[in-house]
């Protein structure tokens, strides 16, 4: 039984051996700058007319979909699964902005096209 044990334990180190310290602080950094970029963003470049709002906010759900990505990624460790899990995890989730999308979409018609009762 201590031999199965010890298999895990290798097997679960070996897994994730590429995730070391200096990866974390790496995308602990690239974490950092996203955030320190969208404090710029918001604090300077909108304000003073640099950047219209609209655009700003596509610039936004583009850092923190990036930010997301490296968090899942990393932290989460879903790079280091197989491609299956991870290919079927994005897959699903695809689907469920676009559902959410097209029921925000649907909603704002039903809402400008129906009579209050």
């Amino acid at each position: 039984m201590s031999e199965h044990n010890i298999h895990t334990e290798e097997h679960a180190h070996d897994e994730h051996a590429s995730m070391s310290k200096k990866k974390i602080w790496s995308v602990f950094f690239i974490l950092l700058l996203i955030t320190v970029i969208e404090f710029i963003i918001a604090l300077w470049v909108i304000p003073k007319g640099y950047m219209s709002q609209s655009v700003g906010n596509y610039v936004y759900i583009a850092l923190t979909l990036l930010k997301a990505y490296y968090i899942v990624a990393y932290f989460m460790h879903l790079k280091f699964e197989k491609l299956g899990l991870q290919l079927s995890l994005s897959v699903s989730f695809v689907f469920i902005i676009y559902f959410i999308v097209l029921m925000l979409i649907e909603g704002g018609y039903l809402h400008a096209h129906m009579p209050l009762v």
